[in-house]
């Protein structure tokens, strides 16, 4: 009996790992939303990981998160690193290109996690901007990575709205030509370091 049930339990195995496999390797998860400003205006609040963190939908899950920025305020090599609580993690993003009013890329390193590509593309909507937020991710070859990414969409998608929100909120505003929260008194090459902000 015992051995019969060892059998089933690894045809259930093998047949759950030959699905996965079936699965896509290749996650894409995107957001849209039409800010009532300029793409002058908006593209600023996504091109500086440190304007990123006064309307990132994460810097409300852990006040006590541990960031730190290097590189340029803003453009190609801004970086931020962060440490955080179970529900922020830790893990590092740098921007990998930066087209004017266009386009910003950025690399996401989650550690263990693994990591993926994220994007904001902005458009000009008549006299507003339409700005798309997109996360790509290679699972790799592992099954449970497969599963995951069944659930990606659903788990970072509310996420990805929420931002999108407080960005437009934030551009729409009346003082939305206001600097960054973020201070510092070191050069913007050095690393500094902030303890309210969160990932992306």
């Amino acid at each position: 009996m015992l051995k019969k049930l060892l059998g089933a339990l690894l045809v259930v195995v093998i047949v759950l790992i030959g699905v996965a496999y079936m699965l896509p390797r290749d996650v894409h998860v995107q957001r849209t939303i039409v800010i009532d400003r300029p793409a002058a205006a908006v593209f600023p609040m996504v091109n500086s990981l440190r304007r990123f963190n006064d309307w990132s939908p994460w810097k409300a899950l852990d006040p006590n998160v541990k960031i730190t920025f290097s590189g340029p305020d803003s453009g190609v090599g801004a970086a931020m690193s962060w440490a955080g609580n179970s529900k922020v993690g830790r893990g590092n993003q740098i921007i990998t290109d930066s087209v004017p009013d266009k386009r910003v890329n950025t690399d996401i390193d989650f550690g263990d996690m693994g990591g993926g590509k994220a994007a904001w593309v902005l458009a000009a909507d008549g006299s507003a901007t339409e700005v798309v937020w997109s996360l790509d991710v290679d699972l790799g070859n592992s099954p449970m990575g497969r599963y995951m990414g069944l659930f990606m969409d659903k788990a970072v998608g509310p996420d990805y709205e929420r931002g999108l929100k407080q960005l437009k909120a934030l551009a729409e505003a009346p003082t939305a030509e206001a600097t960054s929260g973020v201070e510092t008194t070191q050069p913007a090459s050095a690393p500094t370091t902030s303890a309210n902000a969160a990932t992306s």
